[in-house]
């Protein structure tokens, strides 16, 4: 046997125990073995060996590469980057998406700010801004606050589309009353509610005592506890609810927020005295909210009393007597005697009768705020008219822009109430902050419904009451102009003396014609008291004074109710302003006046220019500036601006009749011979009385 170095023998060894992968020659200072090749089993046998070698490190190696030293825990591994494309395919290009149609509509509440507009359109707003400029806005800014009109216009221009979804105060109560029924069998008669109106010293405070006197409920109960601004008063002839506040500042104050609260009125009038100017006042009030008047003719016991005299004047501002074939009660009484109380009473409930009032004691509570005033031991106290409904304690209320819970309530006697029905007078307690006087008054379903309404109704630009249907200024009139052919002009005219105030009506009265109304709705002798504005907020008129000026709040409350007072020394100049407001009532007239014809004798076709007529002026002349209109055969084909006028290859302003030029009608080329072209321009022309 052959020597064999130590080395090798090592070398062996080593290879016995650890053997090389296939191929692999040299690992480090071993070497293969230079034996006779590896059988197929052996080959498989090894390859095996390691197979099952790098499956048992192969997790060992995943843990080591997941651990925070290596990076950041849950962030993948390897190089992000695009995937790559199969052979023989092409990328796809960047698709402009457009939003769909229900995405292009922005729905907003009355108003939106420009920047949040742009945001909605996912555009830049100075984008937006600028579109604004173009339109012609100017003073405008991205935080800019802009109506629902010109967010619509400046939207379109973006193709999209704004939607006004904020409701009105109508809806938001209405869905804050929740879902009931008023059905007609519900639906019972309900006592009159009567407002007590006339000049001072005629007998009101005692026709009303008189009345008082004889309410059975009353004299049973010991006397009326009267704080409450309203009482009923249970009469053999029935029950009658009376209003006990000032009665014009009643009707102005309440008419003025949209609240209608008196059915009647009785007008009472001195039977020695007559008609005095607090009586025309009344009548003027009764009649602007087109109230019943039954008339009272008091102090019927004097030996100097005169009936017939106090018919003749009243006749004279329009009420007369039924016995006079007119439609007007006049019941003669005495509020010492008694006389004709019961009669009044009688006609006051057969006037009710005839208007059918009636209210429901099933739906919820209804009504309107008489006054309202703080209380340092009970808080904000509300004297509340229930109209129709029923309200009872712990209900949540709304009341103007105030809202609350019902705490307790007290009817005119002094009476804690669990429940008030309609046409029932009570004191509420609960409101959190005060109303004001003819706020409306609801009850609604829970605490965020009130909230909802009394949010609404002090928002900006919603008003708490009725829209009083427009400027009411002089030099504001144009923007009454409405569809109508027949419009109507409101005034209060005041004056220094009586014959003043005559003339003054008489010369506006004169004024009116058959286009134009004038309707002087109430006059007096002395300043213009804030009673007058009232009265102008209610009715929507403006106040002429003449030698006269604004007493007291006067002033304050016409800039607050936005009524415009006129004084004037001169009575021509007050009757030229109001016909030339007469005038701005009455829309201009938009006239054509027709400057030429010219005839179309040849046709000439221009690249990039269109057709051009050639034409032959018949009569006037043909201005450039003017508009046109292409008559064939005797039916106008096209209307609208002259596009071009040239005569010799030159620009010219005009052509006088009997030469020749070249027309081109801006957007219209389908224009043949024989054609004529008229030639006209509109001018507008102010409108006249007559």
């Amino acid at each position: 046997m052959a020597f064999e170095p130590a080395e090798e023998l090592e070398e062996q060894g080593r290879f016995a125990h650890d053997p090389l992968p296939p191929g692999v020659m040299r690992r480090g200072k071993a070497k293969a073995p230079s034996a006779t090749p590896l059988s197929e089993g052996a080959r498989r046998r090894i390859v095996a060996e390691h197979a099952a070698q790098r499956e048992q490190l192969a997790p060992r190696r995943r843990e080591i590469r997941g651990r925070s030293s290596i990076g950041p825990t849950g962030r993948p591994q390897g190089r992000p980057g695009k995937k790559r494309l199969q052979p023989g395919k092409k990328p796809k290009q960047t698709e402009i998406t457009v939003p769909s149609a229900q995405k292009r509509v922005i729905r907003i509440e009355d108003d939106i700010q420009l920047q949040a507009l742009a945001q909605r359109m996912s555009l830049k707003a100075t984008d937006v801004l600028m579109k604004l400029m173009e339109l012609g806005v100017s003073g405008v800014h991205i935080n800019s606050t802009l109506d629902a009109d010109t967010a619509s216009v400046l939207a379109s221009e973006f193709n999209y589309e704004v939607e006004n979804v904020a409701r009105s105060e109508d809806e938001i109560v209405g869905d804050a009353r929740g879902e009931f029924e008023d059905k007609a069998v519900d639906r019972q008669h309900r006592p009159p509610v009567v407002t007590v109106m006339g000049h001072v010293d005629h007998g009101k405070t005692s026709l009303l005592d008189k009345i008082r006197e004889s309410d059975v409920v009353a004299g049973e109960a010991g006397g009326i506890t009267q704080h409450i601004g309203a009482y009923r008063v249970d009469t053999k002839q029935g029950t009658v609810v009376f209003l006990d506040t000032p009665g014009h500042e009643a009707f102005t104050a309440m008419r003025a927020r949209g609240a209608q609260a008196t059915d009647i009125v009785i007008l009472v009038v001195a039977a020695d005295d007559g008609v005095m100017p607090q009586t025309k006042e009344a009548v003027n009030h009764a009649q602007a909210a087109n109230v019943p008047i039954v008339v009272a003719v008091n102090k019927i016991d004097k030996p100097e009393a005169n009936p017939d005299t106090v018919k003749n004047e009243l006749a004279a501002l329009g009420l007369q007597p039924e016995d006079w074939g007119g439609e007007t009660i006049f019941i003669p009484c005495s509020a010492i005697t008694g006389q004709g109380i019961d009669a009044l009473l009688e006609n006051v409930l057969l006037q009710a009768e005839m208007l059918e009032l009636s209210a429901n004691a099933s739906i919820p509570a209804e009504g309107v705020v008489l006054e309202a005033y703080l209380d340092r031991g009970r808080g904000p106290v509300a004297n509340v008219l229930i109209r129709d409904g029923s309200l009872d304690t712990g209900d949540y209320v709304v009341a103007g822009g105030a809202w609350g819970r019902v705490r307790a309530m007290t009817d005119d006697r002094g009476k804690q109430l669990a429940a008030a029905g309609p046409a029932t007078p009570v004191e509420v307690l609960g409101l959190a902050e005060l109303p004001a006087a003819g706020d409306l008054f609801y009850e609604v379903t829970d605490q965020r419904k009130a909230q909802e309404v009394a949010g609404a109704r002090k928002k900006p630009g919603m008003a708490t009451a009725a829209p009083l249907g427009g400027l009411r200024g002089l030099d504001q009139l144009q923007a009454l102009m409405q569809s109508g052919d027949v419009q109507e002009l409101r005034l209060v005219v005041k004056a220094d003396v009586q014959g003043s105030v005559e003339a003054l009506q008489g010369s506006l009265t004169d004024l009116a014609t058959e286009k134009v109304k004038v309707n002087v709705i109430h006059t007096g002798v002395g300043g213009i008291t804030e009673n007058d504005v009232m009265l102008a907020s209610a009715s929507e008129a403006i106040v002429l004074g003449f030698n006269v000026r604004p007493q007291g709040k006067a002033s304050s409350t016409a800039k607050k109710e936005g009524v415009e007072i006129r004084t004037y020394n001169v009575i021509y100049e007050a009757i030229d302003d109001v016909k030339a407001a007469m005038k701005g009532l009455l829309a201009p007239k938009v006239v054509q006046a027709e400057l030429g014809k010219a005839e179309v004798r040849q046709t000439f076709g221009i690249p990039k220019v269109g057709t051009i007529a050639g034409c032959m002026v018949l009569e006037g002349k043909i201005n450039r500036g003017a508009r046109a209109r292409l008559v064939r055969d005797g039916v106008v084909v096209w209307e609208g601006p002259m596009g071009s006028l040239r005569r010799f290859k030159e620009d010219v302003k005009e052509v006088q009749a009997g030469m020749e030029c070249g027309i081109g009608l801006q957007g219209f080329n389908d224009v043949k011979e024989q054609d004529v072209i008229e030639c006209y321009e509109e001018k507008q022309v102010e409108a006249t009385l007559e």
